[in-house]
């Protein structure tokens, strides 16, 4: 070896080994910096992100964070964005991209920022991660210049035996201090092994102390105080392409110029690493809102316990829109989770959206917040009954073209019944509030459509007890001399006549008085009109009904009760 190339290897730096890594990367992080300027977008403005991997289908802890990230943007005439973190090419699942922009559709929470394939919406994308690959080699290329990131070449083997050896000495695991085998490699030895083809990752000099704590200060928990990190952790993989999601997420938020991560509080062990991360460039942190588990009582055990992919079929979104929930409905059931104080003040403000709410993360649980399906029925079946007869039938049709086409005809093909369905006992101060959501719809209301009640009568009739039931000859006198009136007290003056002239009291209460004067009651003649046309003992408001009905509809259903000499 000649004296000037012994020169050459003694005084070989960080830059050196930074331009053997990256020698095509020519931009700086300045560049960046100017590409990627701070938003304009006032004091107080949020800009907040939904940054999913998509790596399999969305579930109800996904959506509880997005609701959260969409209020606190649209609050403070924000910004919301979608972010695709795709950098685990091995687990990503077919078409989960369209399934992620389906179900924000769906839910009406679709960002002011994101990109489908090559379109970009927004002026700090690329939005999906593995297309922002040079960016992050960018950054690592300057962490690796400043020597806050190293080559290792550890292989999985080295790895493996060193774990095995820190929990049989029952020492904390990873790779660390005096484990950190590569971190005090010269940097000679380093480029050495680099042009010899070893393969290598890249890893995030620690500068943390294990031994010594910081102060971190989330928005929901309130200060807390964790050990600072000292991992090395990879940031980029070994295939030299794209970067860790410890590192890659947080050069994205600050790119994206994101000023609040909402996440689940699984998050929070990596605080201390994310913190360090952005303190390595110098960044201003984004504040941390870390949400509670969703939890659900054991059947099994009656013991609270987090909601399960593998046990609990509402963890996935699909489960909602299999059921028919609507959309706000399962959004309104969120929001009492993201405050308890929402459904009072949706209560106080029935005319305002959800994103009018002052969503508080102190006002969080900072344990475990329980999801309940049945409070999920009393939220949704409340918010059905606010809605117009057309608004109902848009939601029944669009839900039964996917789920069931032939009630989807037939609710088309009789469309001016269906509407009069849907408005029994909804146009008044307290509507009715009996549909919970769209797959129950069916069930409640297919007795009114004469070609399910005809095929399904031996289903659809309930029995009348001695006392409820009148002859059938009193009952086909009220339908011989049944005349449709406009309104409701004028059909039930004109009922008590009919019972009145054949010795039935006009009410219960008269009867009760002295029930040897009398037959029966109206009542009686109401319940069993009720059974006859219905088949059910208990049904919506009847006048409502037999309007619906009509006479002709009327006779029919009466002379088939008699030809199936049914009771």
């Amino acid at each position: 070896m000649d004296a000037f190339s012994y020169k050459k290897e003694v005084f070989m730096t960080n830059h050196d080994l930074a331009e053997l890594i990256f020698p095509n990367i020519t931009k700086t992080i300045d560049d960046y910096e100017k590409q990627y300027p701070e938003r304009n977008l006032g004091e107080g403005v949020k800009v907040t992100r939904f940054a999913p991997s998509p790596t399999g289908f969305i579930h109800i802890g996904n959506l509880l964070s997005t609701v959260i990230d969409y209020v606190l943007a649209k609050n403070s005439n924000g910004i919301f964005y979608l972010r695709n973190e795709d950098t685990d090419k091995a687990r990503e699942k077919e078409n989960a991209v369209d399934l992620i922009m389906k179900t924000l559709s769906h839910y009406d929470l679709f960002p002011d920022e994101y990109q489908i394939e090559e379109e970009i919406h927004g002026e700090y994308g690329p939005y999906i991660q593995s297309k922002r690959k040079e960016i992050y080699h960018t950054f690592i290329k300057y962490l690796i210049e400043i020597g806050r990131a190293y080559p290792c070449f550890c292989t999985k083997e080295i790895l493996e035996e060193t774990r095995n050896s820190q929990e049989t000495d029952k020492v904390r695991t990873g790779y660390y201090g005096n484990y950190a085998f590569c971190r005090n490699l010269t940097i000679e030895e380093q480029i050495q092994r680099i042009k010899r083809g070893d393969p290598y990752v890249i890893r995030f000099k620690s500068l943390g102390d294990f031994e010594k704590k910081f102060i971190f200060n989330d928005l929901v928990k309130g200060k807390i105080e964790l050990p600072m990190n000292d991992q090395d952790v990879p940031i980029m993989k070994s295939d030299n392409q794209l970067p860790t999601y410890h590192f890659a997420h947080i050069v994205d938020d600050h790119l994206m110029r994101t000023t609040h991560v909402v996440r689940g509080e699984e998050w929070l062990s990596s605080v201390p690493l994310h913190i360090e991360l952005f303190q390595a460039f110098g960044w201003k942190v984004p504040k941390y809102i870390h949400i509670p588990l969703l939890l659900k009582k054991d059947e099994e055990t009656g013991n609270a316990r987090k909601i399960s992919k593998r046990k609990d079929p509402e963890f996935s979104m699909s489960y909602y829109e299999e059921k028919g929930y609507p959309s706000l409905a399962v959004i309104e059931a969120l929001m009492t989770i993201a405050n308890s104080n929402y459904e009072e003040w949706h209560q106080q403000h029935p005319d305002l959206k959800f994103t009018s709410f002052p969503f508080s993360p102190k006002k969080m649980s900072t344990s475990g917040a329980y999801f309940d399906l049945e409070k999920l029925d009393h939220l949704s079946k409340n918010y059905i009954s606010t809605l117009t007869k057309e608004e109902v039938y848009q939601g029944v049709l669009s839900w039964t073209k996917k789920y069931d086409p032939s009630f989807h005809k037939l609710l088309k093909s009789e469309k001016e019944r269906s509407l009069a369905i849907f408005n029994i006992e909804r146009e008044q101060k307290k509507p009715r509030k009996d549909f919970i959501n769209w797959s129950g719809v069916k069930n409640q209301i297919s007795y009114l459509y004469d070609s399910y009640f005809f095929e399904d009568y031996e289903k659809t009739y309930q029995d009348l007890t001695e006392e409820e039931e009148i002859e059938m000859d009193l009952l086909k006198a009220y339908i011989d001399s049944y005349q449709e009136k406009e309104s409701e007290s004028e059909w039930f003056e004109d009922i008590k006549n009919f019972a009145i002239h054949h010795n039935y009291a006009p009410s219960p209460k008269i009867y009760q008085e002295d029930p040897t004067l009398y037959k029966g009651h109206v009542g009686m003649i109401c319940e069993t009109l009720r059974h006859v046309i219905t088949g059910k003992k208990e049904s919506p408001n009847l006048f409502q009904i037999l309007k619906i009905i009509g006479k002709e509809g009327l006779i029919k259903r009466f002379e088939f009760f008699q030809k199936q000499n049914l009771k």
